[in-house]
C-alpha cells in the first residue's frame, strides 16, 4: 500500500464503481458500449492499467493512446469521464487515495486529449486547469 492508501482491492472497488456508472451514463456510455463486448476483460485490464499508474506494478501492457485515437471523444467526454471518475473516488476512497486517483486522472485525461488532437491533425492549445482543452486545425 503506499502512503495515500491506494491499493489493489481499492484499484478494484474504484475502476468497478466507475464502470459501473460510466455505462449507464447518457454521454459516454455510448462510447463504452460501442467499444467494449467483454466486460470482464475490460475490467481487468483497467484494473492492471490503475495498478500500474497508481503503484507502478508494472501489471498494464498496452497502448492508452492506440486505443483512444480513433474513438468518436472530444473535450466534453474528457470532462465528463473525469466528472464520474472524481465523483467515484470521493464515494468509494479514503480522501488522500481520492485526490492521488483525480490527480491522476486529470494527467491521463489532459495526455490522452493531447495525443488524439495531433493525431487527428490538430493542434492543441493547453488549457488552463478548470477550462476545457481548445483545438484549432493545423494547417
Amino acid at each position: 500500500m503506499q502512503d495515500d492508501g491506494i491499493d489493489e482491492p481499492i484499484i478494484e472497488r474504484q475502476v468497478h464503481a466507475f464502470y459501473g456508472t460510466a455505462r449507464r451514463d447518457p454521454l459516454i456510455g455510448p462510447v463504452f458500449e460501442a467499444r467494449v463486448h467483454d466486460w470482464d476483460h475490460h475490467l481487468g485490464r483497467m484494473c492492471a492499467f490503475w495498478s500500474s499508474v497508481a503503484l507502478m506494478s508494472g501489471r498494464y501492457s498496452g497502448s492508452p493512446m492506440q486505443a483512444h485515437a480513433p474513438l468518436p471523444i472530444e473535450a466534453a467526454h474528457f470532462g465528463r469521464w473525469l466528472e464520474l471518475w472524481t465523483e467515484t473516488a470521493r464515494e468509494q476512497c479514503p480522501p488522500e487515495a481520492a485526490d492521488r486517483f483525480i490527480l491522476l486522472a486529470r494527467r491521463i485525461a489532459r495526455s490522452l486529449e493531447h495525443g488524439i488532437a495531433v493525431h487527428r491533425g490538430e493542434m492543441p492549445i493547453p488549457s488552463h486547469p478548470n477550462q476545457e482543452t481548445i483545438h484549432v486545425q493545423a494547417d
